[in-house]
């Protein structure tokens, strides 16, 4: 048996459509799953079980990209197609169930990619890291030490809480008298975004800094499985640190939370005054204008990290590790 699914070029999307992936692998037992995605996004899936192919579908001129998955896939025979880009694949290839995305902007995109196959409740967004990145996991984050975990980017500038703002934040929670006393900081970055990141490194002692730039994803999601707090910017990063069950602050701005809180129970958000209307409204067409995360104070930021923490359990965290 064998099922097509079809997902997000992007890591954050990607990571919210790992739940229907792992609901699938319940529903149907035994089967082999080939998964098309991004590049950006293919490592995610390369480790889970029952995934016997990664097709990574890089976006190419006239729909080239698609054209190369059905040349991949329109002489197989699929149990099923699941299609969370809404695209025409699934309808030309041979299948006895075939289930599509269609828009819903009003659902979280875990319900919404629930929906499509049906599930209720929505089964939870995971990692498969694989063995030899929890083994270097182990070796940057050992047993006993407590790690902060600060995502500073996103692919869009104006989602990003300012990183002056992180810098002024590190030593408010791991300095003397801090919720996280003496804890390691842990910055994770895409290739190329160190020296946006500089004055958040700068800010952390070095030997207590744990730098992962343009590190392998399942590396990433390793290490987060072993962090007692992650706090960043609505992006991908934080989709996959909730997903590892990394207790997970989201900063919101000018994007809907509503629609992309971090998924769990050990997971929150927090925005300043503005709602993301009111942000958008003040952007002005085209999005212009000074950063939407400006009034994202660090008090706030602070305040939110500390209610989390409380109502986090760091033993039940390493008891599962």
């Amino acid at each position: 048996m064998r099922i097509l699914f079809i997902t997000s070029n992007r890591i954050g999307d990607g990571v919210l459509s790992t739940g229907l992936l792992a609901g699938l692998m319940e529903r149907y037992p035994g089967a082999k799953f080939w998964v098309a995605c991004g590049p950006l996004a293919a490592p995610l899936f390369r480790h889970a079980p029952g995934v016997e192919r990664v097709i990574e579908l890089r976006k190419r001129p006239l729909s080239g990209h698609w054209l190369k998955l059905l040349k991949a896939t329109m002489f197989r025979r699929f149990e099923a197609v699941v299609d969370l880009r809404g695209s025409a694949t699934a309808f030309f290839l041979r299948t006895e169930k075939r289930h599509v995305l269609r828009a819903d902007h009003k659902l979280h995109r875990v319900i919404h990619n629930a929906n499509v196959a049906g599930f209720d409740p929505a089964p939870w967004p995971r990692v498969w890291p694989g063995e030899a990145a929890r083994a270097r996991a182990r070796e940057l984050i050992p047993d006993g030490m407590t790690v902060l975990a600060l995502g500073p980017s996103a692919a869009w500038p104006r989602k990003m809480w300012p990183v002056q703002r992180h810098a002024e934040l590190i030593p408010r929670l791991t300095g003397p008298g801090g919720p996280l006393e003496g804890a390691h900081v842990l910055v994770a970055l895409a290739p190329g975004e160190r020296k946006l990141a500089k004055p958040i490194i700068d800010a952390i002692p070095d030997e207590r800094r744990i730098e992962l730039v343009g590190e392998d994803l399942n590396l990433v999601a390793a290490c987060f499985e072993r962090v007692r707090l992650y706090i960043g910017n609505d992006s991908g990063l934080m989709h996959l640190a909730a997903a590892a069950g990394a207790p997970t602050l989201g900063l919101f701005g000018p994007t809907p939370d509503g629609r992309y809180d971090p998924w769990g129970t050990k997971t929150a958000q927090v925005r300043g005054p503005r709602s993301r209307e009111e942000i958008l409204a003040d952007l002005g067409k085209g999005y212009a204008g000074p950063n939407a995360m400006q009034d994202l104070t660090v008090d706030m930021v602070y305040d939110a990290a500390v209610a989390l923490l409380a109502r986090t359990d760091p033993l039940e965290k390493k008891a599962k590790a």
